[in-house]
């Protein structure tokens, strides 16, 4: 988990992040779906510039358009990483940027309440999403990983200010 980075920063990972995705989605001029999207793929540079990586599971999507495709997206064989993959991943859904995105979301939340998507916490009733989905609206800074802010969490404005 990245506690020791400044709120700023953890911004920036994220910002890397979702523009490497784009750039793979939209792009290049063969479209790519990266299929394990987590924190163990995204390497810091000395400027703590995220970097995707592990491109193993990646499909390349010729003549790629948002209808779908049967015979190009097929999820035959993909396995991705049980909590980032995509719920429809397990259920035999096509491969999609959807699942990218899914992943994506998942990392985000990791980020800020800092919970694995596997943390023994969450029983097979429950996962990450719906932790902080039940949180939503009111008590979301009660589920938010302080550490990972240095205490510099802002509060709640008054009526004062």
């Amino acid at each position: 988990m990245l506690k020791w980075i400044e709120p700023t920063i953890l911004k920036n990972i994220i910002i890397d992040v979702a523009s490497a995705l784009h750039y793979l989605h939209h792009q290049c001029s063969t479209p790519m779906i990266h299929c394990d999207i987590k924190p163990q793929n995204i390497l810091l540079d000395e400027d703590l510039t995220a970097h995707l990586s592990d491109f193993g599971l990646v499909r390349l999507v010729p003549g790629f358009s948002n209808a779908p495709e049967p015979h190009l997206f097929s999820s035959f064989g993909v396995m991705g990483t049980i909590g980032y993959a995509a719920p429809e991943y397990g259920m035999g859904s096509q491969v999609s940027i959807l699942g990218d995105m899914y992943s994506v979301g998942i990392l985000m939340l990791e980020i800020f309440t800092g919970r694995r998507p596997t943390d023994t916490w969450f029983q097979a009733s429950s996962s990450l999403h719906h932790f902080v989905e039940t949180a939503l609206p009111e008590k979301v800074m009660e589920i938010l990983d302080k550490t990972a802010f240095h205490g510099e969490m802002m509060s709640k404005p008054t009526n004062e200010e």
